[in-house]
């Protein structure tokens, strides 16, 4: 028989979701207050970008730069308080957003045949919008309060989404470096990694977990409109794991949008811990439809090519497959991985990626990174990877490979 208070751990554990993706060490810590956070920076250098090979200093190959407050306060009778505070910059620059290395660029399938008018146009409203955290949020990464009870946490605000959750759990790479599966699903994004104004019901339970998720669309005269909701549960045991995970978006018409399933599971081997995800991303209305729509028609484009012939190129229907493993070497972890974008739409945009990456500690807090990842683009594909906090873009043409080579310098506190 299960015991209450078994249902959820320490209120310290739910402080930091999710679960391995944020930081447990502190520098400083002022009654139940804890500052942390993350430093990552390191030298890239990418080839099949426009117009010749780049290398560049970046933040984040790793895991995004940043630094937050956490903390929580004891009730009593089991119930505490917390909340979680995170804010995102770019170490190279000391910003808190970034742009693809491509700029502006978007892939050709979306811009071919059109008129050159209507293509600036679509290069204008979708172009420039790409990159991290663009609006510039003090808080992008998480920003959050809750209540924890001996039944779950209840948690409101801006947080990470049931899918990426389990992309994360069951990603080799954990999202880091241009290795890593989500890369191949930049532009435009397969998964919804996080989002505002949404309230979370959390459960831990003898190793089984599970996420209620609804983001409200916050709409006039519809709670349809603008929404995300998901749902995730797994379970993991010392030696393996099971999970899935869903999310689906509605646009600001209410009609579904971008809805992202996926699944995994891993299993310590011993000499190895071997990763396994597969995941079903489909849009069916442009998550952005409405807006691009009245912007382009505002904007001298006809209505007509608008819905028959440019929405139709940002819908999406495609299968993401990962394998990988993480492998033990003396001191050091030494991790590999393939990952494959089956486009199912019309332009059959294929993309597969394989790299490694070895991480090597200089103490308890520090280590040094090395990675390198080859991209294979199909005849109309231009996926061109980045790092955990930042977007690579598009390659120069459609079916240009890529291959990126990464050095990072990675401190938490």
């Amino acid at each position: 028989m299960i015991r209450p208070s078994v249902f959820v751990r320490s209120a310290a554990a739910l402080a930091a979701l999710p679960l391995s993706l944020a930081v447990s060490q502190s520098i400083a810590q002022t009654a139940n207050v804890t500052l942390y956070g993350v430093v990552d920076v390191g030298i890239q250098h990418t080839t099949g970008v426009k117009g010749g090979d780049v290398t560049q200093l970046a933040s984040g190959i790793m895991e995004g730069s940043r630094w937050g407050l956490r903390g929580t306060e004891d009730l009593g009778n089991g119930f505490k308080a917390m909340f979680v505070l995170e804010n995102r910059f770019e170490a190279d620059t000391g910003g808190m957003s970034n742009r693809p290395i491509s700029g502006a660029q978007l892939p050709d399938r979306l811009l071919a045949g059109l008129p050159p008018a209507v293509q600036a146009a679509l290069g204008g409203a979708v172009g420039g919008s790409l990159g991290v955290n663009t609006g510039n949020r003090l808080f992008d990464r998480q920003a959050f309060v809750g209540l924890v009870t001996p039944f779950g946490a209840i948690l409101a605000g801006r947080q990470y989404t049931p899918a990426f959750e389990i992309s994360n759990r069951y990603d080799a790479f954990a999202n880091a470096t241009a290795a890593s599966p989500g890369q191949i699903v930049g532009i435009p994004a397969g998964i919804d990694i996080r989002e505002s104004n949404s309230l979370v019901y959390r459960i831990e339970m003898a190793g089984f977990y599970g996420t209620g998720y609804y983001a409200l669309g916050e709409q006039a005269g519809s709670s349809k409109a603008g929404r995300l909701v998901g749902i995730n549960g797994g379970y993991q045991a010392k030696r393996f794991g099971v999970g899935i995970g869903y999310n689906e978006r509605t646009n600001s018409a209410g009609q579904k949008s971008l809805n992202s399933l996926i699944a995994g599971a891993n299993f310590d081997a011993g000499v190895a811990n071997l990763f396994a995800m597969y995941g079903v991303i489909k849009e069916p209305n442009g998550s952005s439809a409405p807006e691009l729509r009245a912007g382009l028609i505002a904007g001298g484009v006809p209505s007509l090519l608008v819905d028959t012939g440019i929405l139709p190129r940002f819908m999406q229907d495609s299968r993401l497959y990962h394998v990988g493993a993480r492998i033990p070497l003396g001191v050091g972890t030494l991790t590999a991985g393939y990952s494959h974008l089956d486009d199912r739409r019309a332009s059959n945009a294929d993309v597969s990626s394989y790299g490694a990456a070895f991480t090597y500690p200089l103490s308890k807090r520090t280590d040094v990174n090395v990675a390198v990842t080859q991209i294979d683009n199909s005849a109309n594909a231009q996926a061109l990877a980045g790092g955990n906090g930042f977007l690579g873009g598009v390659t120069a043409y459609a079916g240009k490979d890529a291959t990126v080579l990464q050095f990072s310098l990675r401190h938490k506190f």
